[in-house]
């Protein structure tokens, strides 16, 4: 499959792939090094906490409006922009332990948080949207690659900041890899392809709201929501919770490692399942069921009779790793998808769209999933605290079983019929364009537009049934059942056949 890329493909991958490894590994520099220095300054840790979650929070409301207006900032701008933002960022970052006084301090780090979010969104946004735009036939397999190197960014970047860190104490992790950020986003201007908008009339798409209007797209963003919620609580809670084994700091930095390496890992394969063999909700089903057993290892959960076992608790954080990149893989291309189905153009800025509802929920859930955590940890303990993300994860796999058993049959591309025009009208490229509107009744009701050119009208109803080889076997028998319309249209479909 990989193999049949384009070199403008691979180039645009390799390209991204880097970018958003160098962009991981400045994103989890701060979590290291960044508390310490806070408190150097007379920070508590309410006001450094909020330095991390204000992040998430300004990603959560920025990604939207990015992918409202990526078709007309373009991808490219966008992507470099983001980039070079969040390498300048990090490189600020660093320099933070220049800053004398309490207040200066933790202003200044508010405003380069902010602008780093601000970057970050743009970066990811425009990144997911060139992917849909580049691979529109492994929209999965390529965004759970870049997902992997995302992930080994997340575990290269507090190891290497911890070597710089003691070379060159706080500022050198930052200034180095922020540097090499930089460089990336520089090379990415010569590579990396414009990409423009094919569509004519891109403002007729809709918005958010729109989309989030659409059942499957909405248990898709629950999905990620859930997932990235789990992934909150486990930094908030799980180092708390491994004190009782007295780890050595290594140790407990693999531990923080173990789910984010089997992600890394395991993203390419549900990718690959998502595009050529499964639908993406199967993924999401089996992401909650994984995730379940997971947070149910680690406690253990109240309802299994033992103490905390550390074997167990690595054991249910690698099956998290395994289910939370079924579930992110699988709510990224599932959204596209099904959006496309319900009426939206396959165009860029539907996938600029997408793009942003995606790293904004994702942000959403990673700004909501400690803020409980740290709530529920100390008021009921980790144990019967980890069933919320149980429970939550339950609701949405029961949820996405029940659509996907009864409401997953694909739609066909479709033109609407209006109450003025005659429905008998042929619907053929000579006749009135497949764009142009033809409603009946004044229902909305959609008309296939892929039929045989002879059978030129449809009384369309709702008890329309499109089996397979349906249109095929009424052509060869030239009777049609009860199920495509009235009588008084079945003897006009013959007439006109």
């Amino acid at each position: 499959m990989m193999a049949q890329f384009t070199k403008r493909q691979w180039l645009t991958l390799i390209v991204i792939s880097l970018a958003d490894f160098a962009n991981a590994i400045c994103v989890s520099l701060q979590a290291p090094f960044y508390p310490q220095e806070a408190e150097k300054k007379g920070a508590t840790s309410s006001e450094y906490g909020l330095v991390f979650g204000i992040f998430e929070l300004v990603v959560f409301i920025i990604s939207p409006v990015y992918g409202q207006y990526l078709h007309r900032i373009g991808p490219k701008l966008l992507f470099n922009g983001g980039i070079m933002t969040t390498g300048t960022c990090a490189i600020f970052f660093g320099l933070l332990d220049k800053v004398n006084g309490h207040y200066p301090f933790i202003v200044l780090s508010f405003v380069i948080r902010i602008v780093e979010a601000m970057g970050n969104a743009a970066f990811l946004t425009a990144s997911f949207a060139i992917i849909a735009k580049e691979f529109p036939d492994n929209v999965a397999t390529t965004f759970a690659s870049l997902e992997t190197f995302f992930g080994f960014g997340l575990i290269v970047g507090p190891t290497v900041g911890g070597a710089l860190f003691q070379v060159g104490g706080y500022t050198t992790p930052f200034v180095v890899l922020g540097s090499a950020l930089f460089a990336t986003a520089v090379s990415t201007i010569f590579i990396l392809p414009v990409h423009t908008n094919d569509s004519l009339a891109t403002h007729t798409t809709g918005g958010v709201t729109k989309a989030l209007k659409i059942p499957g797209v909405l248990v898709a963003t629950a999905s990620i929501i859930a997932t990235s919620m789990s992934i909150g609580f486990l930094q908030a809670t799980l180092e708390p919770h491994l004190r009782q084994f007295e780890l050595s700091p290594v140790i407990l930095g693999l531990m923080f490692v173990l789910n984010g390496a089997t992600y890394a890992i395991t993203a390419p394969a549900w990718g690959w399942l998502c595009d050529k063999h499964s639908h993406p909700k199967v993924a999401t089903v089996a992401g909650c069921v994984l995730v379940c057993v997971g947070f149910s290892l680690v406690g253990p959960a109240p309802f299994i009779p033992c103490s905390t076992i550390l074997w167990m608790t690595i054991s249910g954080l690698v099956v998290h790793g395994l289910g939370m990149a079924a579930q992110l893989v699988a709510s990224f291309t599932d959204a596209l998808r099904t959006s496309i189905e319900y009426g939206f153009e396959n165009t860029l800025e539907t996938y600029g769209l997408i793009s942003g509802l995606w790293t904004s929920t994702f942000a959403l859930g990673a700004f909501i999933g400690p803020s409980v955590a740290g709530i529920l940890m100390d008021n009921i303990g980790f144990r019967n605290a980890s069933m919320f993300i149980v429970l939550l994860h339950l609701l949405v796999g029961v949820t996405a079983a029940v659509f996907l058993s009864g409401c997953t049959r694909r739609r066909k591309p479709y033109t609407e019929i209006s109450a003025a025009d005659d429905p008998r009208i042929p619907l053929t490229d000579s006749g009135q364009s497949r764009s142009g509107s033809l409603r009946y009744a004044g229902r909305g009701q959609g008309v296939p537009i892929d039929r045989p050119s002879g059978m030129n009208s449809l009384i369309a109803c709702n008890s329309y049934s499109n089996r397979a080889g349906a249109w095929s076997r009424a052509s060869y028998s030239g009777r049609y059942s009860h199920s495509y319309g009235s009588i008084e249209a079945k003897r006009y479909l013959e007439m006109t056949t």
